[in-house]
């Protein structure tokens, strides 16, 4: 098994902090507008600082789509995912993977001091993980070839 290496913390380095958020009054219109506008598949769910859910883009296509409900008439509240699974900056890359396995699910807010700090997908863990492991063969291979220096 290859293991990844690095926290939540440094892939937050590299992506930033940058969230998305809607009110849990919000239509669910106005969060799929958000969800294009800003090209992202999940926004978290805030009531002021408070952090009360998130909804995703399988939200809407399972509670809404598939039920025949109007997008301009439900809340986001109405539907969002409030089990929300979150992970801190000190948790790993690793970790972050397993609990998005475990829970099928693609995003993981990452809240520190019961405060949120930024959010990761299964994406951004991914592109991590390649990222480490090409660096590894990079070094690897300069080792190899007796360009390592020391």
């Amino acid at each position: 098994m290859i293991q990844c290496t690095g926290t939540i913390r440094d892939v937050l380095k590299h992506k930033g902090h940058q969230v998305w958020t809607i009110a849990p009054d919000a239509t669910v219109f106005e969060a799929i507008e958000k969800l294009a506008e800003k090209n992202v598949g999940a926004l978290l769910v805030m009531d002021g600082d408070r952090l009360v859910g998130i909804f995703s883009e399988r939200d809407y296509t399972r509670k809404v789509a598939l039920r025949g409900r109007s997008s301009k008439d439900t809340r986001v509240r109405e539907i969002l995912s409030d089990r929300v699974i979150c992970v801190t900056p000190e948790h790993s890359v690793e970790d972050g993977l397993r609990l998005m396995t475990e829970h099928r699910i693609r995003h993981l807010p990452v809240v520190e001091n019961q405060k949120v700090v930024g959010i990761v997908s299964i994406g951004d863990l991914v592109n991590w993980v390649i990222n480490q492991q090409s660096a590894t063969i990079r070094h690897l291979e300069t080792y190899i070839t007796g360009g390592y220096p020391g």
